[in-house]
This record gives C-alpha cells, sequence and structure tokens, in this order.
C-alpha cells in the first residue's frame, strides 16, 4: 500500500484518543489520532512521527498521524489502513491460508449487530469470515499483543465469529501487525485477560487465527511475512 505523501515531526504529546498535539516544521499542529487503543509504546513524547495531509479542506484537523518510531522501528498507527493492507495481500494471493476466493465484500452484516471486515466468497466453498485486528503495542523479545486495551467488542467478535463456524461457515482472524520487529502474536491476557480466554475458546470453537507482518517505511506499508499466533 503507497502511502500518501508524510510530512516527518516530533510528538508532543498524545492529548487524547482522537488528537496529538505534534511539533511540524518548528510550529506545534493538530493531527487526528485514527487510533482508539492505548497505543501502548507508541505514544511517547519526543518520538519521530510522520503525518499525511488532509485532502478535505474543511476538515477540523489538517493532519492525519500514520506513523511512529518506536524503539527503532517504525509503526504503522493508523487502524483505518489495516483492511486495505489485509485485502491488498490477499489479492496478491500472498496469504496461504486465504487463497482461493474469487469474491471479496467488505463490512457485511452479521451477528449481534456487528459488520465483518471481509467476506470471501468462491464458488463450492464455505463462506469466509474474515475479522481483522490492527496489532501496534510495544514488543518484548519480538512478541506482539493484542489488544492494549480491554476491548468486550473485540470479545464479541470472537463469539460472532465462532457462532458462523457452527453454521457451517469458516471464520479467521487475522492480526495485522504494522511494524517489522514482531515475530509472533500472542493475546495480551496481563491487559485484558477475558479477550485472552474468549481468544481461547473461540480457536478450540473452530476459528482460525492468522498473524501478518508489515514491512513499513515513509512511502508504503506492505505486509510480507506470517507469523505464529500462541494462544498461550
Amino acid at each position: 500500500m503507497r502511502l500518501p505523501p508524510l510530512a516527518e515531526g516530533r510528538l508532543v504529546r498524545r492529548r487524547n484518543r482522537f488528537v496529538a498535539e505534534v511539533e511540524l516544521d518548528g510550529r506545534p499542529v493538530e493531527a487526528h489520532c485514527p487510533n482508539t487503543g492505548s497505543m501502548l509504546g507508541c505514544r511517547e513524547p519526543g518520538s519521530r512521527v510522520w503525518l499525511s495531509a488532509a485532502g478535505n479542506p474543511a476538515r477540523k484537523l489538517a493532519w492525519t498521524w500514520e506513523l511512529v518510531e518506536s524503539a527503532g522501528t517504525l509503526v504503522g498507527i493508523h487502524t483505518g489502513r489495516s483492511n486495505g493492507l489485509v485485502r491488498e495481500a490477499i489479492e496478491a494471493g500472498a496469504v496461504s491460508p486465504l487463497a482461493g476466493y474469487r469474491r471479496i465484500r467488505p463490512e457485511v452484516r452479521y451477528g449481534e449487530g456487528s459488520r465483518i471486515d471481509l467476506l470471501l466468497e468462491a464458488e463450492g466453498r464455505p463462506p469466509c469470515w474474515v475479522e481483522v485486528k490492527n496489532v501496534t503495542a510495544a514488543v518484548a523479545d519480538g512478541v506482539g499483543h493484542f489488544p492494549d486495551a480491554v476491548t468486550e467488542r473485540g470479545a464479541r467478535h470472537l463469539r460472532e465469529m465462532a457462532a458462523r463456524v457452527a453454521a457451517g461457515d469458516r471464520a479467521v482472524l487475522v492480526f495485522c501487525v504494522q511494524r517489522a520487529d514482531v515475530r509472533e502474536v500472542r493475546p495480551a491476557d496481563h491487559i485484558d485477560p477475558a479477550y485472552g480466554r474468549a481468544l481461547r475458546e473461540a480457536l478450540a470453537a473452530g476459528v482460525e487465527a492468522v498473524a501478518l507482518g508489515a514491512r513499513v517505511s515513509p512511502g508504503e506499508i506492505s505486509l510480507v511475512r506470517q507469523l505464529p499466533v500462541r494462544s498461550t
């Protein structure tokens, strides 16, 4: 995925879930933060960050936060790009567990009033419901964790996916890891033990889990490798 032209600055602080203060070319600006998680390890004041300019001149905030440098690694923090990255990788045939589907539909309603990120369909195969989760959390020894904050919504999605499997469909949870220093993904039981339990229950019920690691630069983000998901 090619990124729009980015401007480099320094993070002053993440003021709240939606707004970051950044020093850009020696002047303070406010940028939209397209990541509502805690951004553990990705919000340190003084960090190098990259912003994209808003295409809509009427928008309240003229900038959007795209990347941050964390522990010497570039991290894509824009969760809104995750679905596109995963779809791009599937269409390129780079995700072997999800190969062979001829049709991809985004944002299809299912479950308890939810929308699945991607629904894959092919003649003679059961539908495949794909939920995408963005992984940015700070890592230790190459382990990436999800979630970085308590997510009841995430646990509900796992239950909904397990219900699709029980109905005879296929359901796959895809962790989109927008940083290059992760070698495996695990549930963050130390942050949200309920999500960890829900993940293990979903896997036991037949839900599949795949993690895709990215190569990140200020010009492009690409999912280039498959990573193991450890549920314990």
